[in-house]
């Protein structure tokens, strides 16, 4: 896992999960904005350096067997980011990119880990939220057949449920992906920079 920092005492400490493509430039780029904040990042490698160009090879890359499974290197990495800079960090943040989103809340029902905030891109997951410490935002694309609205709704259910708090947005004109610079299909830049810096105000308050 990389870690980017630019200060010894860092605001907070965000583990960053990337989509199917892998972990492009896209997510460093957006590791390096949100270091500029004063957060130690990390950036987990769920493909072990490899990405997709397209969707065939996004799919062969998520169904692709592994020594370590996906859920125990998440894990491992939350450990090692909480150890960035000498001293153990009392919790993480967890930002996810589509099937990064769906680990992110994964990772944010367990009572486990002190996971203290999410952030969604693009990405519904239900589920009980009842050991839930975290509060929650999330990104979504207004024009996205990759988000069902039933998975959406069931979800800010069951995080309502468990009076954890939420807050979401939908970004007028966007597809899915729309906040990685990587996919010129669906790039939109002035609503990744507004999820973006909403991004870095729920940080920097949760």
């Amino acid at each position: 896992m990389d870690i980017v920092c630019t200060t010894s005492k860092p605001a907070g400490h965000v583990l960053v999960v990337h989509s199917w493509w892998g972990l492009t430039p896209s997510f460093h780029d957006y590791a390096e904005r949100l270091a500029e904040h004063g957060f130690a990042v990390g950036l987990t490698d769920l493909f072990d350096g490899r990405t997709a160009d397209d969707i065939a090879q996004a799919q062969q890359l998520r169904r692709a067997p592994r020594r370590v499974p996906m859920y125990r290197t998440l894990i491992a990495d939350i450990d090692h980011l909480r150890a960035a800079g000498g001293q153990t960090a009392p919790s993480v943040a967890v930002i996810g990119f589509s099937m990064g989103g769906h680990w992110a809340v994964w990772l944010s029902q367990r009572r486990d880990l002190p996971i203290r905030a999410t952030v969604l891109y693009y990405a519904a997951r239900a589920g009980s939220f009842a050991s839930s410490q975290a509060s929650f935002l999330a990104h979504f694309a207004k024009d996205d057949p990759w988000v069902r609205p039933p998975t959406r709704r069931r979800m800010e259910k069951a995080i309502a449920a468990a009076g954890r708090p939420y807050q979401a947005f939908d970004y007028p004109g966007t597809r899915h992906w729309f906040a990685e610079a990587g996919r010129q299909d669906a790039y939109h830049p002035d609503a990744a920079a507004l999820a973006l810096d909403r991004t870095i105000a729920h940080l920097k308050t949760a």
